[in-house]
């Protein structure tokens, strides 16, 4: 009995001997790793846009007649002396009393419409003017340390949007002053006042290029029809559609950058505004999503996307949330354990599991609030099988 008991002791022994010997002699798992460190996080949101020529002008028939076939062609150059299209009446006389009374409303309305536009020209003199006179009060008091730098950046955009709205103003105003000046010499021809009273020639109203050319070839036009679409390729902005839940967290001014335009290096933008309207979307997968427009303004010289023009496809990178001093931990190195974010901390060459806290996340790193340090090494993308207190072998990962 006394030779059983001690047989039973040996092979125990041994089976412990050969389990702890299992277990340090195991092969060490090979990890990629990163280390976390401490910088400026930027959550950023991608969507698809266009480039869209801002500031365009749709050219409309004044009067029903014959227009003449057109020699321009779409990226033509045009100018105020450009005649780009010419009506005559059509056989229908024009001494029609429906026909005289409809003319005198269009130009009736034109006029109201050029007091509207410089009514809202003023308006917006008044702002830039305004937004200026803040901007140099701010840079006077933030040289002398009175008011924080974030005061002066902010009076900044303001001045700056301002500017753009006043620009916006004047074109506007000077549309509407077009579309008096063509509606009155309808009016003209109609009455028989002008000297050559069987057409009226219509020139461009502004500098710019052809976009898009509705009818070229000679043939009956009905009053108010679309002729012609003038821009100027030069003033381009950027319109992306983005899911109203990032919208509501976009702000004028953020930072933006547009990628995979068909250029070497991307480009940078900035928030222009976010529009007020959203509208509904069917994605590539079949739902239906509501999304809204995000304007950008190209930050980056001419020179550098001067072979964009209208209505080009690009991809947008949105500024909506940035953190000055965070602490920034891979997304490849977080994992979830029931409700809770966790990753594989590397310590004496062992991964051992540490609970974290996110702050922010995007699409390569996260900001953490707790949990980690920077400087520690944590496991990117931890094998299935890696458990706590395993062994690793740490292969640095580029970040």
């Amino acid at each position: 009995m006394r030779r059983f008991k001690w047989a039973v002791l040996v092979l125990f022994g041994a089976a412990g001997v050969a389990a702890l010997s299992l277990i340090f002699s195991r092969t060490p798992t090979r990890v990629d790793a990163a280390t976390v460190k401490r910088g400026v996080f930027v959550q950023t949101v991608l969507n698809e846009g266009k480039t869209r020529v801002r500031d365009r002008y749709s050219v409309t028939a004044p009067i029903a007649g014959i227009l003449a076939r057109t020699s321009l062609e779409v990226g033509d150059p045009v100018d105020p002396s450009t005649v780009i299209a010419v009506i005559a009446p059509g056989l229908t006389p024009l001494e029609d009393p429906r026909a005289r009374q409809e003319l005198e409303e269009r130009l009736g309305a034109a006029e109201a419409g050029r007091s509207r536009a410089m009514a809202a020209l003023e308006s917006a003199r008044a702002r830039q003017a305004q937004a200026r006179t803040d901007l140099e009060r701010t840079s006077g008091l933030a040289a002398k340390g009175v008011v924080t730098a974030t005061r002066r950046e902010r009076d900044e955009l303001l001045n700056t949007l301002a500017e753009r709205e006043l620009a916006s103003a004047e074109f506007g105003a000077h549309m509407a002053e077009h579309e008096e000046a063509l509606a009155r010499a309808a009016l003209n021809v109609a009455s028989g006042k002008e000297t050559d009273a069987r057409r009226i020639e219509i020139r461009s109203p502004i500098e710019g290029v052809v976009l898009k050319i509705a009818q070229e070839s000679e043939g009956p036009v009905a009053i108010g029809s679309p002729i012609m679409e003038i821009g100027d390729p030069e003033r381009l902005e950027i319109v992306a559609d983005v899911l109203t839940t990032d919208a509501v967290q976009i702000q004028p001014g953020a930072n933006a950058i547009i990628e995979r335009w068909g250029g070497p290096r991307p480009l940078s933008a900035r928030v222009a505004r976010v529009e007020p309207e959203a509208f509904t979307k069917v994605s590539a997968l079949g739902v239906d999503e509501q999304r809204v427009n995000v304007v950008l303004d190209i930050t980056s010289p001419r020179p550098e996307w001067q072979r964009l023009g209208d209505a080009f496809r690009i991809e947008a990178r949105i500024e909506i949330a940035r953190i000055p001093d965070a602490v920034i931990v891979p997304v490849g190195a977080l994992f979830k354990q029931g409700t809770e974010w966790s990753t594989f901390v590397i310590e004496n060459n062992r991964a051992r599991i540490r609970a974290v806290t996110i702050g922010l996340r995007g699409e390569a790193d996260a900001a953490v609030t707790a949990g980690v340090v920077p400087g520690e090494r944590v496991v990117v993308f931890p094998p299935p099988a890696l458990r706590d207190g395993d062994r690793v072998v740490a292969g640095d990962r580029g970040q």
